[in-house]
């Protein structure tokens, strides 16, 4: 009886406290994050099971505060709120910190280098330089990687208590199912015990990515550090991946002292 009249309770306060405007902008968001072209103002109202009428304000008002553009008659999502995210705290500070650290080690290696951090099941790139040279392998800031196949994807697993690790491998496959491996905790002990993760790309054929973790105090990767790695047939002095793999572990790990956190050894 007493757990029936707390959750009646708990029940009524969350409809009290609803607030079914705000749910109807945070719906908008969210579906346009997740779209990949714009889309007209009906076709959003379809989406979410809305009336036009229901959609329209909330959209003109995200447009209003620059969360949505409107281009023509149709509507897409701005960089506002990745740009937010960098406004916090944590993310700030790793990003201030990352950037001299980064610019180096892309200047030492002639390769470009980038920074990602996980979330719902993939990763994003939050920071990355460019090859020196200006011929070679970069991702843009912002874009999304996949997270099980990649050499960073599989850092930002490894180095995570059980929980968080199972957890992330379950968001992951929700979004690509493909990827399951029935051997990749073992995969992922490895890169634990190891440090870093170096292998070829099982993406972009010719490619080699060395990733280390950017870890917390507990040992916990908070972001992913990772060189891929672009060979030139035009360079006979081009630094080996033996090299790359020293030069980013020190890299990594003086990223992870200016944040707080620890220096594991590989």
């Amino acid at each position: 009886m007493k757990e029936d009249i707390t959750s009646k309770s708990s029940e009524s306060e969350s409809k009290a406290y609803a607030a079914p405007a705000l749910e109807k902008g945070l719906d908008i968001l969210e579906m346009l994050c997740a779209t990949d072209q714009p889309l007209s103002q009906r076709e959003i109202a379809q989406k979410l099971g809305r009336s036009v009428g229901e959609v329209y304000r909330m959209i003109n008002c995200l447009v209003g505060r620059n969360y949505v553009t409107l281009v023509e008659d149709t509507y897409s999502i701005t960089n506002k709120i990745f740009e937010l995210a960098h406004k916090n705290p944590p993310t700030h500070r790793l990003l201030n910190e990352a950037r001299p650290i980064m610019h180096k080690l892309s200047s030492e290696l002639d390769q470009s280098c980038h920074l990602t951090v996980y979330g719902q099941g993939k990763q994003m790139v939050i920071a990355k330089v460019d090859v020196p040279s200006g011929m070679g392998f970069s991702v843009r800031v912002g874009a999304e990687l996949d997270v099980i196949v990649s050499a960073s994807g599989r850092v930002l697993l490894a180095f995570q208590d059980k929980g968080v690790r199972d957890l992330r491998i379950e968001e992951s496959l929700a979004r690509s199912p493909e990827h399951e491996d029935p051997q990749l905790n073992i995969v992922l002990d490895r890169i634990e015990k190891s440090g870093y993760e170096s292998a070829h790309s099982i993406q972009v054929r010719g490619l080699y990515a060395v990733s280390f973790p950017i870890l917390d105090s507990q040992n916990h990767a908070i972001a992913a550090l990772t060189v891929p790695y672009a060979e030139r047939i035009d360079q006979s002095r081009r630094k080996s991946v033996a090299e790359v793999q020293s030069a980013l572990e020190e890299a990594a790990k003086l990223l992870s002292s200016r944040i707080g956190g620890s220096q594991k050894k590989s």
